[in-house]
């Protein structure tokens, strides 16, 4: 028994670290995606911005998010590990042994987790490029993946009850890996700030026509993607929480299986519907079409059929071209469309759990979708105004058409062949 337990514990603690390492390297998606699909002017704050967030969540997750998100202390008292001896009295005493719970390392849970609040604070970074200012957005930063991403993270995987007038568990809420807690959430974070900074100058003619502003990159957008799609198998695949047992282990094959279907569906739909509205193969809508895919089968990988994966995703690749239109249509400016792929179709991703999950409601999904974006949106419109009120979250019209590599940063990423756009 005892040798079972040890093994288990060393295969449930590598599976969860081998997934956050995956998760972790989305981070180098996001900023080869973002780097992409901004202006060759803007590339090396872009790329700035994300590495410093990363290094500001996973610094702010460990002092105090990890605390209000799970109620326990890290930062000042460390993290207990599993009681071998406790333990396995524990397991010695179900009937169903190994498969009643989860063992694993509390500091793989902690890198697990982490990964995930950084993946959230990367949604904002590209709704936001080429007319933020630096050093608002890494202030922004520190409160995002602080205190406001921790608080809704508590009320849903932590099972905290909502300023204790209702637990979303108990009413049905279920997001087995965060279509709407991290992916709607960065989106709502990101939708706030954009609507206070106002968009890119150019962007919008006054007679009300919409200006393409291409990317600069679309070979490295792509290479961003093919990354992202990647680490999205430690992303889904991950929150199993474990392998060490058959049914476990046939449970992380059919996620894996069903989060690369959702992403092909995504993509070929939004392929053909590009095909149809602009009479062109877009690119950049296939990308954010794989994206859409994955987003949209994150809230449950694991219950729909393969069959069923590929067309939740290719609804959700459908849901992105459209969303992307209609918020150019508000003068809603997001260069890389990741409120749309992470708002729009995150929430959609919520709704359709109960479709193929029984343990969820579609009243428990709405009302966890509304409390999330509500409280996401309202604390970080909060933060955006203090920050524009105090310091200004947007640059001159003069150094955005500099380009922010040489205002923030000093230095061009590509200084042999920047065209001024």
């Amino acid at each position: 028994m005892e040798q079972a337990f040890h093994l288990q514990y060393a295969m449930d603690t590598f599976y969860f670290l081998v997934c956050g390492a995956l998760v972790m390297w989305m981070a180098a998606g996001f900023a080869m995606l973002e780097a992409g699909l901004v202006r060759a002017k803007n590339t090396t704050e872009i790329l700035t911005k994300n590495v410093a967030l990363f290094a500001i969540s996973c610094t702010m997750y460990l002092v105090c998010g990890y605390m209000i998100m799970y109620d326990g202390s890290l930062f000042l008292s460390g993290i207990q590990d599993v009681d071998v001896a406790s333990t396995l009295s524990d397991f010695a005493s179900r009937e169903d042994g190994f498969e009643g719970g989860s063992i694993y390392s509390g500091a793989s849970d902690f890198f697990f987790q982490v990964v995930f609040v950084a993946t959230a604070m990367s949604i904002v970074s590209g709704a936001v490029a080429e007319r933020m200012k630096l050093w608002a957005f890494l202030l922004f930063a520190v409160v995002m993946t602080g205190f406001i991403y921790p608080m809704e993270g508590s009320w849903t995987w932590g099972g905290q009850s909502v300023f204790g007038l209702y637990t979303l568990g108990d009413l049905g809420f279920s997001d087995f890996a965060g279509s709407g807690i991290v992916h709607m959430a960065g989106a709502a974070a990101a939708l706030a700030g954009v609507i206070l900074l106002g968009a890119r100058k150019g962007k919008y003619s006054a007679d009300g026509k919409v200006n393409a502003i291409p990317g600069a990159n679309l070979p490295l957008a792509t290479l961003g993607t093919f990354i992202l799609w990647m680490g999205w198998f430690g992303f889904n695949g991950g929150s199993v929480l474990k392998l060490g047992d058959i049914a476990n282990a046939n449970s992380v094959a059919m996620v894996f299986l069903n989060t690369n279907a959702a992403a092909a569906g995504g993509s070929i739909a939004a392929l053909l519907l590009a095909k149809v509205l602009f009479k062109k193969a877009d690119l950049t809508m296939a990308l954010n079409g794989a994206l859409a895919g994955l987003v949209a089968i994150t809230a449950e990988p694991s219950t729909p059929s393969a069959l069923q994966a590929t067309l939740i995703g290719a609804v959700g690749g459908l849901i992105v071209v459209f969303s992307i239109v209609g918020l150019d249509k508000l003068k809603i400016d997001d260069p890389v469309g990741a409120i749309s792929v992470h708002g729009s179709v995150g929430l959609f991703g919520l709704l359709v759990v109960p479709l193929t999950n029984d343990g969820a409601t579609f009243s428990g999904q709405i009302i966890g979708a509304l409390t999330i974006f509500f409280w996401v949106f309202v604390t970080s419109f909060i933060v955006w105004f203090v920050l524009k009120t105090v310091m200004g979250i947007r640059v001159s019209e003069e150094e955005e058409y500099e380009g922010l590599d040489k205002v923030d940063c000093g230095l061009e990423a590509y200084p042999d062949f920047t065209v001024k756009s």
